[in-house]
């Protein structure tokens, strides 16, 4: 039976040392796709901004900076409070998003506790994958 654990964020956009705009994002983990978090940026257009996270990225970016290329994630402070920095590179542009730590962190042991890591092999239906990558292309 597949889980889905869901978060509400409320993300700074970091426009300059001294400016920054709210953004408010929902991350979705689905126990069907169990490597992955969807992410959603509500920017204030009709459409959501759309990002697929490793979900191993986001959590070694707690406790220290990964990823490489498009998606980079740090721990940092900002104005006294725990952040995790998420940088986007993409064609349309750049951007980078601070967060709290600790809704991360807790939107991220909750989706361990539906799949901890390191046993997502076993959530995966292969079959229902490779029909669902074939219908992509």
């Amino acid at each position: 039976m597949d889980t889905t654990v869901t978060c509400e964020l409320h993300l700074r956009l970091i426009l300059s040392n001294e400016s920054s705009l709210p953004v408010r994002a929902s991350l979705r983990y689905d126990t069907a796709d169990p490597y992955a978090v969807h992410a959603a940026f509500h920017t204030g257009t009709e459409e959501a901004v759309k990002w697929v996270f490793a979900r191993e990225l986001l959590t070694s970016g707690l406790h220290r900076p990964a990823g490489i290329g498009d998606v980079q994630v740090w721990p940092c402070r900002s104005h006294g409070l725990d952040v995790v920095c998420i940088a986007l590179n993409s064609e349309e542009g750049k951007a980078l998003l601070h967060t709290p730590a600790r809704v991360l962190e807790s939107f991220l042991e909750r989706t361990a506790a539906a799949v901890p890591p390191g046993t997502e092999h076993g959530h995966l239906c292969l079959d229902e994958e490779l029909s669902r990558l074939l219908a992509e292309s």
